[in-house]
């Protein structure tokens, strides 16, 4: 890949996570994501291998799930309350489908079955990429919104997480 555009796309890989990490309104916070799914996918399907164009359409398609989700969390809470503010999510149906489509989009267990397999398909300094700058967006929405999500089903998933990966390790 040319530097000139492998250093564009990692700039607005940092420009989404950026917009994401910085926005207080629901649409932003997803323009953002949206912008890191789409700056990823160049980045592994670089190798021109059947298994990295594999990788990169199951991360575009689980990605998009998620971020449709995360969308229509983010309507249904704004269709019950009025506000688009992150901070201010508050209905249940809206907490649990955000709380769903984050994980989804950390590869959090029991919605971690797509990760594996992208690691797989891509280069070494890919599956950094992925498991480590991707995974701030999400973060940082959780953190935003941390105060109106479920603790415990945080606890579990993280939990879960801990297990699956200590006991797929052996």
């Amino acid at each position: 890949m040319n530097s000139t555009i492998y250093s564009i796309i990692l700039s607005s890989l940092a420009t989404g996570t950026i917009i994401t990490m910085t926005s207080h309104h629901w649409l932003m916070a997803w323009i953002g994501l949206e912008i890191n799914t789409l700056a990823i996918i160049p980045i592994i399907s670089t190798q021109h291998h059947p298994r990295s164009t594999e990788a990169a359409t199951k991360y575009f398609l689980t990605q998009a799930t998620a971020s449709a989700t995360i969308l229509f969390s983010s309507t249904i809470n704004a269709w019950q309350t009025g506000t688009w503010d992150i901070t201010q999510i508050s209905t249940t149906p809206a907490c649990t489908l955000l709380t769903m489509a984050l994980a989804m989009k950390l590869g959090l267990a029991p919605m971690h079955f797509w990760l594996p397999e992208v690691l797989q398909g891509s280069t070494m300094k890919t599956a950094l990429i992925i498991t480590t700058w991707q995974k701030l967006a999400p973060m940082s929405l959780i953190f935003l919104s941390m105060n109106n999500l479920s603790t415990t089903t945080l606890l579990l998933m993280g939990f879960l997480s801990s297990m699956l990966g200590g006991w797929g390790g052996l």
